[in-house]
C-alpha cells in the first residue's frame, strides 16, 4: 500500500521509523513459536491457552521471532497467527512471471518481520508466480500461511475440473508441495458448486482451511448466509476505518459461528492514506503507540474482536514495516475506536474515498492493468 506520514505530524519519518524496526526485528526470519500466546495477544483476550505456528502445522522447526506481535487464534483450530498479513492485488501484478526485485524485498521484509500470511489469487495477474518466485529464492514457499482462492465457473454446472486444475496451477506458481492453507470461494462465484468442492478438498487433505471472500459491500448479506450455513473455517471481507458496513453483517455472523476473519482493503488501496495528506495525526493516538497513519488505520481494524488478520498490499518493504507496527502495542478499545472514527469524519477527503481511484498518483503495469486498458480500447461502454 502506498502510505503517506501527514506533513507537520509528529511522528517520525519513515526512514526513522524503518531504522527503528529494523533493528528491533534482526533475526526474525524463523517460525512463530508454538509454545503459547504472546504477552501482547494475551493481553488482548486473543491467545489464551497454547496455539499451533504456521510453521508448527507444516511440521517445520520453530526458530526466533519476534515475541511483542499481536497474535490472533484461528477459533476453529486454535492455530497462531500474527495479525497483519501480507495482499498482492496489483502490487504483485508483473508484465511477465519473473518476480520482481520490489516484490522480492517485500515478502522478505514482511517474513523477517515476523509476518507470516501471505494473501493471493489466480485473479491477480501474475501474482502468484511473482510471490511464488519470491518465497522460492527466499526458501520459506513451505513455511508460509497461503491464503489463495478458487475463481472458475467450470464449462458447465458441477463441473469441477476447471477449479481443480486451478488448484494445481496455483500450487505449481507458487512453488508449493504442500496444502494451501487457506482456500477461498473468491468473490463468491460459482459458489453452489465451488463450496461443496472446497469441502470435499478438505476432506481429502488438498487443503488445510475452505473460505469465502468478497470485497463489496453490496454482497455482504450474502456472505452472511454462507459464513452461517456453509460450515466455514475462515471468511475474507473488506472492512476498514471508511467502510464498516460489515460489522453488522459478516464480522457479527463470524463471531457466532467461530469463523476466523481476513480483511482485504483495510487501507482503502492507498486511499486513507490520500486522504490525511497534511493532516497532523490525533493527540490521543500516541496512548496506543501510534506513530504513524498506517498503525492508526490498521489498529483500528485488528482491534475489532472478530478479526483474524488484515491483508494490506505494497510493494514497498518501508512501507511493511509501517503496518507491522500495528501489531505491537495495545489495541484501541471500543470507545477509542469510535473517537478515531469521529476525527476521520473531520477530514474532508474522508468521505470522497470512494469515488477517488485505487491507489492515487500509482500506477502498476502489470498484465491486468494492460488487459484492461485494450478492453478500454475497444468498448463503447465502461461502468463509471
Amino acid at each position: 500500500m502506498d502510505h503517506q506520514h501527514a506533513q507537520g505530524s509528529p511522528a517520525p519519518s519513515r526512514r526513522t521509523v524503518v531504522a527503528g524496526a529494523a533493528g528491533a526485528l534482526a533475526g526474525a526470519a524463523g517460525l512463530l513459536s508454538a509454545t503459547g500466546p504472546s504477552a501482547t495477544a494475551a493481553a488482548h483476550g486473543r491467545g489464551e491457552g497454547a496455539g499451533t505456528s504456521p510453521g508448527a502445522a507444516s511440521g517445520a522447526s520453530p526458530g526466533a521471532a519476534p515475541t511483542d506481535l499481536i497474535l490472533k487464534t484461528v477459533p476453529r483450530t486454535g492455530e497462531r497467527l500474527p495479525a497483519i498479513g501480507l495482499g498482492s492485488f496489483m502490487t504483485f501484478d508483473a508484465p511477465t512471471p519473473h518476480t520482481p526485485r520490489a516484490v522480492r524485498e517485500v515478502v522478505r521484509t514482511h517474513w523477517e518481520g515476523g509476518g507470516r500470511v501471505f494473501d493471493c489469487s489466480p485473479l491477480y495477474g501474475m501474482a502468484e508466480s511473482t510471490l511464488g518466485g519470491a518465497t522460492e529464492s527466499l526458501g520459506i514457499g513451505e513455511r508460509m500461511f497461503i491464503t489463495d482462492k478458487v475463481w472458475t465457473t467450470g464449462e458447465y454446472l458441477w463441473e469441477t475440473g476447471q477449479a481443480e486444475s486451478l488448484l494445481k496451477r496455483s500450487q505449481k506458481r507458487l512453488r508449493r508441495d504442500r496444502p494451501i492453507d487457506v482456500l477461498q470461494c473468491h468473490s463468491l462465484v460459482n459458489i453452489d458448486v465451488a463450496l461443496p468442492l472446497l469441502h470435499a478438498l478438505k476432506k481429502e487433505g488438498k487443503i488445510r482451511h475452505l473460505g469465502i471472500s468478497h470485497h463489496d459491500p453490496a454482497h455482504y448479506d450474502l456472505m452472511t448466509g454462507w459464513v452461517e450455513r456453509g460450515d466455514l473455517d475462515f471468511v475474507q471481507v473488506h472492512y476498514s476505518i471508511h467502510t464498516r458496513a460489515a460489522e453488522n453483517t459478516v464480522l457479527r455472523a463470524a463471531a457466532e459461528r467461530g469463523v476466523a476473519v481476513l480483511v482485504n482493503m483495510p487501507l482503502e488501496k492507498a486511499r486513507l492514506h490520500h486522504a490525511v495528506e497534511g493532516h497532523r495525526l490525533p493527540s490521543f493516538a500516541a496512548e496506543f503507540g501510534i506513530e504513524t497513519w498506517s498503525a492508526f488505520f490498521l489498529k483500528w481494524v485488528i482491534s475489532h474482536p472478530a478479526v483474524t488478520v488484515a491483508l494490506p498490499a505494497t510493494s514497498n518493504p518501508e512501507h511493511v514495516l509501517e503496518n507491522h507496527a500495528a501489531m505491537r502495542g495495545p489495541l484501541p478499545d471500543p470507545d477509542t475506536r469510535e473517537r478515531m472514527v469521529r476525527h476521520m469524519e473531520t477530514i474532508p477527503d474522508f468521505g470522497r474515498i470512494a469515488t477517488t481511484p485505487w491507489y492515487p498518483g500509482r500506477n502498476y503495469p502489470g498484465v491486468i492493468s494492460t488487459a484492461q486498458k485494450k478492453l478500454r480500447d475497444r468498448s463503447p461502454w465502461w461502468p463509471s
